[in-house]
């Protein structure tokens, strides 16, 4: 979801940003999004085609930022990384929600249509803070 909601900002600003994603974990690896998150998305207007795939170690040089949804993602990926340059790239994607109290966006796949629908407001509401701290990483 994340992906999706943040390349939609992205270009709507038209900004020139690569946005990705990936598990930290290959257990759905090769699968398309769970389709209640695809109906989800398409709700919102979003764009949904995506593959799972798990992070990679090697990843760390291509992207200038990693972002986390759960602070379980956050331990896996800091693990991940090779060097602290590596490390310092990996951030939650909640902490550029100046209202989040919780840092971790609950992973709905176990749930309803409901925490999919909290997911996705969660998500948005990161937005504005996230495309800040990437306006000004940008030349």
């Amino acid at each position: 979801m994340a992906e999706h909601v943040f390349r939609r900002h992205v270009e709507d600003e038209g900004l020139d940003v690569e946005v990705d994603s990936s598990g930290t974990a290959g257990w759905h690896e090769g699968n398309p999004a769970d389709q209640r998150t695809v109906q989800m998305l398409q709700r919102g207007g979003y764009t949904s085609a995506h593959q799972a795939r798990q992070f990679r170690e090697g990843w760390f040089d291509h992207y200038d930022l990693v972002i986390a949804l759960d602070e379980g993602h956050y331990r896996d990926l800091q693990a991940l990384a090779p060097r602290e340059e590596h490390r310092a790239k990996v951030r939650l994607l909640r902490s550029y929600d100046p209202q989040a109290a919780d840092l971790n966006v609950p992973d709905p796949y176990y749930g309803g249509d409901a925490d999919f629908e909290e997911c996705l407001e969660l998500i948005e509401a990161a937005m504005p803070g996230l495309l800040d701290e990437v306006r000004k990483e940008l030349p």
